[in-house]
């Protein structure tokens, strides 16, 4: 979507790659609290972590101050998905629906399982391959229950409003997953094979599902993506526990964790200059104080958070 821009630090797939996100007047921002859940009526917004066809494993790092996008890491290793045959990488663009959080201290009543810690997950079925950090609006067709090592994992099926087909989904206003079924025919089946499956190269027991793997229709689908929604609002607004999630945004009016963007900027100056490093594992105390200087609120305590292998200064 117009208006948001990415800036990338350190060398892909590097333990220090970062993808920090940008707003239209340069700023930086979190994709994970500060980019509006909706697009337009009925049109959600998405942030794109994996291009199609790709096999490393990017995500939101919800733990980071900003959360940029960053390379997952297992046991001290850049994690990559297998080439799970037939498919190559990851079969959609695939991301997540900003100011969206699945609790874990929630226990689904689909599910029976509390929530992955995450933002809700997006398989974005249209034929661009999208790029990493890109900002796409996205109409959403349905929805799949996945249980990933006792999680709930839902993962929102959804077409981008710009992709060609995309009016061929709502041609009578109801847009639907039957419509996928029809316009694509073996795509879902591929979709619950592939996820069924994909941590199996890695040692791991084939994945579950609710609904028998059965796709849930669009307002069944849209229902769930409230509620995630609602999560969010309490912990952005620490009506609820975060577990170690960093909140720090630069737009929640109502969230005792919003900075302003000389903060904002102060987060990724720092992780430019160096300032933090993997050889002190820690923040210098002068840039502390002028982090602390910048942020300007009532600050009654502060704590150093992990930032990857880094530490860093965050409200609490």
């Amino acid at each position: 979507m117009s208006g948001f821009s990415t800036e990338e630090r350190a060398a892909p797939f590097s333990l220090e790659y970062r993808v920090f996100l940008k707003n239209e007047k340069g700023q930086y921002i979190s994709p994970f609290h500060d980019i509006p859940i909706y697009a337009d009526k009925d049109v959600f917004h998405m942030v794109v972590e994996v291009p199609r066809w790709s096999n490393a494993k990017m995500e939101i790092a919800t733990k980071d101050p900003l959360n940029p996008i960053k390379q997952d890491v297992k046991k001290g290793k850049l994690r990559y998905v297998a080439n799970l045959f037939p498919y190559k990488g990851y079969i959609w663009n695939y991301g997540a629906i900003p100011q969206t959080w699945e609790d874990p201290g929630h226990n689904d009543k689909h599910t029976g399982c509390c929530g992955d810690n995450d933002p809700i997950d997006v398989c974005e079925i249209g034929s661009k391959v999208c790029a990493r950090g890109e900002i796409i609006g996205v109409k959403v067709l349905g929805i799949l229950a996945m249980i990933d090592e006792g999680e709930t994992d839902w993962k929102v099926i959804a077409i981008n409003v710009d992709d060609p087909d995309a009016a061929n989904y709502n041609e009578q206003k109801k847009s639907d997953i039957n419509d996928v079924k029809r316009l694509k025919p073996g795509y879902l089946e591929a979709t619950v094979d592939w996820f069924r499956r994909y941590k199996v190269p890695d040692g791991k027991p084939e994945n579950e599902f609710a609904f028998n793997a059965e796709f849930k229709d669009k307002d069944f689908a849209i229902d769930i993506i409230k509620s995630t929604h609602d999560h969010w609002k309490a912990l952005v607004t620490k009506k609820t526990n975060g577990k170690g999630i960093s909140c720090m945004n630069t737009t929640v009016s109502e969230s005792p964790f919003k900075c302003d963007p000389d903060a904002a900027r102060a987060i990724v100056d720092a992780w430019i200059s160096g300032s933090i490093t993997r050889k002190t594992n820690e923040i210098s105390p002068e840039y502390k104080l002028i982090l602390l200087h910048r942020i300007h609120l009532d600050v009654l305590d502060v704590k150093v958070v992990a930032f990857q292998s880094f530490k860093f200064v965050e409200l609490i």
